[in-house]
């Protein structure tokens, strides 16, 4: 076993990505070696995600690749788990022979074991509970060192009509503040500026342990923490943004004036379909008050063009929405029918074509008023917490308060010395490159 190498895919979101980071951490602690590149190692794990369809076939991409791998000896084993695992429990390994193991999260925590019997020659099929998926334990960070993601809870309750989360990851359930805010620390001394807190709805956390609502009691004890200098909060249900929760983003200095806020649509009557509540003129009133209560706040939303039954009337609402409403960051993706879900079986499915061309709309309308909040920095001096150097660019790069890792533009800019990995560092943007803001560091 200790020469046992193990590599990581992990695919989707970031929830999955630390699920990833405790099962590295489980098999270093079990002797194994961890790799980067799973196609050198002995073992590849394909951590997938089963979210929509472009993002399962993505998943089952990555198999077949290490499965040729396979074939070719290059590999010994494959060891598939994560969302889509979970989702296609039986299929997985009827469907492509060349995995030795299927698993679901609920055996994230056996993975030591599952390996251990693979490279015995064993077939592992393991799907226990889903609620058996470890929320506490240690992490081997696979971000960069100076920035993190904090999962809060997992699973969901919010039961949209489009979304198979709640059939894949079970219902909502939150962690216990002091084993965050002991998580948070961790992090911290290992060199950690920014914690991106997550959950698949940030906003109910506590709910289920505590009887209300504890996301601002948390924040406010994640900015107590000595070395934070970010905190990020994403995946903010619209139903949940309270006065309280608001009014901490506002007072502590720590938590940057960004909220991410998935929408979906405007249309009233698409959002009763989607079992999601609001109207255009509730959600245009919560923005207004966001932006009252929290000046300079950054918004990001994610919509869906072509939920079955949608009109061109209701996507022009959508589109006039948008404009109006002038988000900072927006993602636009088109309906993916799931099986499995209620939207699978309505009535009124939306051609693909259109879904398409529609989520292409939206997102060349967001495009230009991207652009505009952009020139609209130029000249000014941000805040921009160093990523690295690009050395095609020839520039330095990194990420404003209002840029969230791996989703959001980036900050380039240059400097007479070169600052470190994780420095936070004053630069003045004079360009801008398409949604990207162009600048130069400025000495204190």
């Amino acid at each position: 076993m200790s020469n046992t190498t193990v590599g990581f895919v992990s695919l989707g979101c970031a929830k999955n990505r630390v699920d990833a980071e405790m099962m590295m951490y489980s098999l270093r602690k079990g002797g194994y070696v961890l790799k980067d590149d799973p196609a050198v190692c002995d073992v590849a794990i394909i951590n997938t995600c089963g979210f929509i369809e472009s993002a399962k076939q993505e998943s089952i991409n990555e198999i077949l690749e290490l499965a040729e791998l396979k074939k070719e000896g290059k590999i010994k084993a494959i060891v598939v788990t994560g969302c889509l695992s979970e989702r296609y429990k039986e299929e997985m390994m009827k469907e492509i022979p060349e995995i030795d193991s299927a698993i679901g999260i609920g055996a994230n925590g056996d993975i030591c074991e599952v390996i251990d019997s693979v490279l015995k020659g064993d077939k592992v099929s393991s799907f226990p509970d889903k609620m058996l998926l470890p929320l506490e334990g240690g992490r081997v960070q696979s971000t960069e060192a100076h920035w993190a993601y904090l999962k809060v809870a997992d699973g969901c309750d919010n039961c949209c009509t489009y979304c198979a989360i709640p059939l894949i990851r079970g219902r909502f359930r939150s962690r216990k503040m002091e084993n965050i805010i002991e998580e948070a620390k961790a992090l911290v001394s290992n060199g950690v500026k920014e914690l991106n807190v997550i959950a698949q709805d940030t906003t109910r956390y506590g709910e289920d342990l505590y009887g209300k609502l504890m996301l601002p009691a948390l924040l406010r004890e994640l900015c107590r923490i000595d070395g934070i200098e970010w905190i990020r909060v994403l995946y903010c249900y619209p139903d949940r943004i309270t006065d309280e929760l608001l009014d901490t983003i506002r007072k502590e200095e720590k938590i940057v004036k960004y909220i991410d806020l998935p929408l979906q649509h405007c249309s009233e009557d698409i959002l009763r379909k989607m079992n999601r509540r609001g109207s255009y003129q509730e959600l245009s009133s919560l923005i207004k008050k966001i932006r009252e209560k929290i000046p300079g706040v950054v918004l990001r939303t994610t919509l869906i063009t072509g939920f079955p039954t949608e009109t061109d009337e209701q996507f022009q609402e959508l589109s006039r929405f948008v404009n109006e409403t002038r988000f900072e960051r927006l993602g636009c993706f088109a309906y993916s029918q799931e099986e499995d879900t209620p939207a699978a079986l309505m009535d009124g499915q939306v051609d693909e074509d259109v879904k398409l061309h529609r989520a292409e709309l939206i997102t060349e309308q967001e495009a230009y008023i991207m652009s505009d909040f952009c020139e609209a920095q130029i000249g000014s001096v941000i805040d921009v917490l160093t990523d690295g150097f690009d050395r095609y660019a020839e520039c330095f790069f990194g990420r404003s308060p209002f840029d969230a890792p791996e989703v959001d533009p980036c900050v380039f800019f240059t400097a007479e010395r070169k600052p470190q990995k994780g420095e936070m560092v004053k630069v003045r943007i004079t360009d801008i490159l398409d949604c990207d803001l162009v600048g130069e560091m400025v000495e204190e």
